[in-house]
């Protein structure tokens, strides 16, 4: 069974940031510039392990950002949807 990503985009963090990941091919990439972690998704399982995970270079992070739709320096969406994936929810009003 393969990896669902878009389910958890909203709760999946890096573990050694805690800032959102991306999707790339099959693994998870850290959005922080100063981190730049690659998680490893083997048998549809993201390995969410810090002494497991690979650091990229600038070069490659940035070129995986560019690939993403983002800003290859900061990591950053354009369109400003990291906001609104981090906004917790309203409490809603019980009768």
């Amino acid at each position: 069974m393969p990896f669902d990503f878009t389910q958890l985009a909203t709760i999946l963090v890096c573990p050694e940031s805690k800032s959102l990941l991306v999707i790339d091919e099959q693994s998870l990439i850290c959005l922080d510039p100063d981190c730049r972690l690659n998680y490893e998704i083997r048998d549809g399982i993201p390995i969410m392990l810090v002494e497991e995970a690979r650091q990229l270079s600038f070069a490659d992070w940035g070129a995986i950002m560019k690939k993403q739709g983002r800003d290859p320096v900061s990591g950053e969406d354009p369109e400003g949807t990291d906001a609104a994936l981090r906004e917790e929810p309203e409490p809603s009003e019980e009768s």
